[in-house]
């Protein structure tokens, strides 16, 4: 997600008048017995959940901040910039916010330089998971950025509290932010059927509101001069002015242990090595391919290995990677005569590999992740593609319930991707096929010389 923080927006009498929250079903907290807020900078914690700290504390429960980084590149052009005195002015500040909101809470600096969250993930994680550490899990409600908010330090932060949480087996919301000045009520790519709502008592939307003015270096101009901008417009502002807050449940991807049970006792699930209808689409896949051969390719979700085997004859290199044991234990000895195929069992888009790829192959796995992580994956691609990468996505366009999304709703996500320019597209009853490279993307005629 691309958006500048200058730009008007959708207004909040947009949201008002939409209200797309006003359906869903309201956050319970009659089990919760402490509160754990990770926050990528000050403010963070007010903006997406202070009326939830107060209510929290107001019950006279622990309510622990973690606040990742201290927010000192929040103004990078401005004339008298000094990250260490903004750092320490925010560090004030989100000490009064809190105070304000949660009294008696604890308050935890991690110090992780703003903008360097992707570099420090695991510490994140390891910081949360610290902070979980000995508390009854059933009691603990953790809550961070919500993953797909398109600020990537809280898509980072989102993912960290979700690794933490997936290892305690504590309950994880997320709180969305910028959601509200780049997203739109009509936009179906927002999560909005795995929203909850908590509406604010008018103490709490007063406490919030006191937190939030404690935020004076992000709420008002630094001073007068071209770079000393206030970072929350008075039109943002008012999106938090609300008498509810809005929280994101973590997202359904499909994971490791669904693939070990499909798996089990089957050599070949997908018929893959047995159906014409596999063997005709690794063809089409194959032949759609614009160039010849391709210098260092990465296939995400290689199962069994019979497409990396076709793969493998257009490639000097070739990563093949999958979330589970098995399959990738049978794509190894089907490959064992081809030393310049390499395999990985990776969880992605959490992980992933380094480097630079000149063809990255999404086949029939986009719709295994939902929409937050297809995103992340998205984003995971774009960074390590070539200047001259190509991606080629394949997906099934039959619904199938336990997917998360549909075949089609795969491709759109790509589309909407301006950095790429599709140069293929076959569409049929039973899977699309699309080949993305970045512009301006030259046919294959093109790239020959042909015209």
């Amino acid at each position: 997600m691309s958006f500048d923080h200058r730009d008007p927006g959708t207004t909040e009498e947009a949201w008002a008048a939409a209200a797309p929250w006003s359906d869903r079903p309201c956050l319970t907290l009659d089990d919760v017995a402490r509160l754990v807020v990770l926050a990528a900078h000050p403010d963070d914690e007010t903006l997406g959940a202070g009326g939830l700290i107060s209510r929290i504390a107001a019950r006279g429960l622990p309510v622990t901040v973690l606040v990742a980084t201290d927010g000192e590149a929040s103004h990078p052009h401005s004339p008298t910039h000094d990250p260490a005195r903004l750092a320490a002015v925010r560090r004030e500040e989100v000490r009064h916010a809190v105070r304000g909101l949660a009294p008696r809470a604890e308050l935890t600096f991690l110090g992780i330089p703003d903008g360097a969250l992707r570099e420090h993930r695991a510490d994140i994680s390891r910081a949360v998971a610290a902070t979980i550490d000995g508390a009854d899990a059933e009691g603990v409600l953790l809550v961070a950025p919500w993953a797909g908010d398109g600020h990537r330090d809280h898509r980072i932060a989102g993912e960290a509290a979700r690794e933490a949480a997936q290892a305690s087996g504590v309950r994880l919301i997320e709180y969305p932010i910028w959601l509200w000045h780049w997203g739109t009520p009509g936009d179906d790519s927002i999560p909005w059927q795995r929203m909850l709502r908590l509406e604010l008592t008018v103490d709490e939307r007063t406490a919030k509101r006191g937190a939030l003015d404690a935020h004076r270096s992000q709420t008002a101009a630094l001073s007068d001069a071209a770079g000393d901008e206030a970072l929350l417009g008075a039109e943002m502002q008012r999106h938090f002015a609300r008498d509810v807050e809005v929280f994101v449940r973590p997202g359904g991807s499909l994971g490791e242990r669904f693939f070990d049970d499909f798996y089990a006792g089957k050599s070949d699930p997908w018929g893959f090595e047995t159906r014409w209808y596999e063997e005709r689409k690794r063809a089409i896949t194959v032949a759609s391919l614009p160039r010849e051969r391709f210098a260092r390719a990465l296939e995400v979700g290689c199962s069994t290995g019979v497409l990396t085997e076709r793969l493998a004859q257009r490639c000097d290199r070739l990563l093949a990677i999958d979330i589970a044991d098995a399959p990738l234990e049978r794509a190894r000895t089907r490959l064992l005569g081809n030393p310049q195929v390499a395999f990985a069992k990776m969880t992605t888009p959490r992980e992933w590999p380094d480097g630079e790829f000149d063809l990255v192959v999404l086949s029939e796995v986009g719709y295994y992740w939902d929409a937050d992580d297809l995103e992340t994956a998205l984003d995971r691609v774009l960074a390590s593609l070539a200047p001259d990468g190509v991606l080629l996505a394949c997906h099934w366009r039959h619904e199938v319930t336990e997917y998360p999304l549909a075949g089609d709703d795969v491709h759109e996500h790509v589309r909407r991707r301006t950095q790429l320019t599709r140069v293929v597209q076959h569409v049929e009853e039973d899977f699309v096929l699309e080949v993305f490279a970045r512009p301006p993307a030259l046919s294959v005629a093109r790239q020959g010389g042909l015209i």
